[in-house]
């Protein structure tokens, strides 16, 4: 079986949600050897939804490629690393409307990806978005522009430099046991301010009541992005 290392693909639409999560209720969440990062005295967790196309292997020639609707919940995280203490996202669960990551995700490339589906709505500068998958759900309404605010980060800009630092995202693989990495990167990375008018998810509306508050989202459009394998798997 051949392995995958590297996919490119372009990048239409990514909504970075994000939550305040309390520091003790993050870390009961996450697998030995990863611990929240704290950000003025709370951990930051949050939605990555994607809308990717024209998805193929690094180095496939011609324009045709795969089309998806993908959907992240993830916590920033550190780890002891090396060379001392590293940074990235740990995933909790992925989700997607296409079949290729459900089958081959943690089998020909990293990330273990569940069936889902997808509505989206959208125009200019407005994303609505609804995500099913069995007893998981997501709802967005957000739109680019208007008053941005956030208790983690005093900029867009800030927010943007944190989100690029943090591109290694860890997941568990299909044995449940072993953490894989898979790394995103974007050319002529860029971030815009956005506001919420709806927002639901089932994963931390299960967390405790007031355990995870929102606190701000941001948007990512029209990119071209490469995903490939981020470290060597942990156990």
């Amino acid at each position: 079986m051949t392995i995958i290392h590297s996919v490119h693909a372009r990048l239409r639409r990514r909504l970075l949600i994000s939550y305040r999560v309390d520091p003790r209720v993050a870390a009961t969440l996450l697998p030995t050897g990863f611990r929240p990062q704290i950000v003025d005295g709370a951990a930051l967790a949050g939605v990555c939804v994607l809308g990717l196309e024209s998805i193929k292997p690094l180095g496939m020639p011609g324009r045709a490629g795969l089309r998806s609707e993908n959907a992240a919940h993830r916590m920033a995280v550190e780890w002891d690393g090396e060379h001392g203490v590293e940074s990235g996202v740990f995933i909790f669960e992925r989700h997607s409307s296409a079949w290729h990551p459900v089958l081959f995700g943690g089998r020909l490339f990293p990330g273990v990806h569940r069936r889902a589906r997808f509505r989206v709505e959208e125009s200019a500068d407005r994303y609505a978005l609804t995500m099913e998958a069995g007893g998981h759900s997501i709802h967005a309404d957000v739109e680019v522009g208007g008053e941005w605010s956030s208790g983690f980060f005093p900029s867009v800009q800030e927010a943007s430099d944190f989100y690029r630092s943090g591109s290694v995202g860890w997941s568990l693989g299909r044995d449940e046991r072993r953490a894989e990495a898979v790394t995103l990167t974007a050319e002529g990375w860029n971030v815009e301010g956005a506001r919420v008018h709806g927002l639901r998810s089932s994963f931390f509306e299960a967390l405790p009541e007031g355990a995870a508050v929102f606190d701000s989202v941001v948007v990512m459009r029209d990119l071209p992005v490469v995903m490939s394998d981020g470290r060597r798997g942990r156990s």
